[in-house]
């Protein structure tokens, strides 16, 4: 009895100790970065303002821990393009040359420093998806929300959006199980190699991903 006690308080003492190791590191890299790369963030949004106009923010509700919504921000890197009816254009066709190149080097994430900063979002994490996927994850897929979603993540670090949904959600699952500080800062690292490789920046047929909620009515309708 007192050995089960004297694990489970070095378990809580060891998840404490990783969630504000994980904060520090947080606050660290998303203050650094924000102070050494606001002359880029104001270069890329006055690139936004003269290819794409106003405005130069995109703001979409996601999900995040615990599946609580917010609002996440990115440079827009799709033009204003609608149907006759009103409707928004396939990301296809408002993707321009332009935006390609934003998301490739990831500089449209970059607003999204200020939701680390604030604590919605950690440097690394699940990617917060859309509220319309919900009802399709089963129960085990829907426990990448018991963490906080990421700017960057393991999944997007072995693949990035050249995945299958299941080998995403697979991934976001793996680091859920296996979270530390050493595995965070092992993701930032490889992040940056991503990125300069340019990998992974969408899947086959789609400018990023496809829709879960298309995909998963596709699946079902088979």
């Amino acid at each position: 009895m007192l050995a089960r006690l004297t694990q489970h308080v070095l378990e809580v003492n060891c998840t404490v100790m990783y969630h504000t190791s994980k904060r520090i590191l947080d606050l660290l890299v998303a203050t650094l970065a924000s102070v050494l790369l606001l002359p880029v963030i104001l270069l890329v949004a006055l690139l936004v303002y003269i290819n794409l106009g106003s405005p130069v923010l995109f703001k979409q509700q996601r999900i995040g821990q615990h599946s609580r919504p917010f609002m996440l921000y990115k440079f827009r890197s799709m033009k204003n393009a609608f149907t006759a009816d009103g409707k928004a254009l396939p990301d296809k066709d408002r993707l321009t040359r332009f935006g390609v190149w934003l998301r490739a080097t990831s500089l449209d994430e970059l607003p999204a420093l200020w939701l680390v900063l604030k604590g919605t979002m950690s440097l690394v994490g699940p990617r917060p998806l859309l509220p319309e996927y919900l009802p399709y994850y089963t129960d085990e897929q829907n426990r990448r929300h018991s963490v906080k979603p990421g700017f960057t993540g393991w999944a997007q670090v072995n693949g990035r959006n050249a995945q299958s949904w299941e080998e995403r959600f697979a991934y976001d699952l793996w680091y859920v199980d296996h979270a530390s500080l050493q595995l965070d800062l092992t993701i930032l690292l490889k992040t940056l190699l991503v990125v300069i490789k340019k990998d992974g920046i969408h899947a086959e047929g789609h400018v990023t991903m496809p829709n879960f909620a298309e995909y998963m009515e596709q699946k079902r309708s088979l």
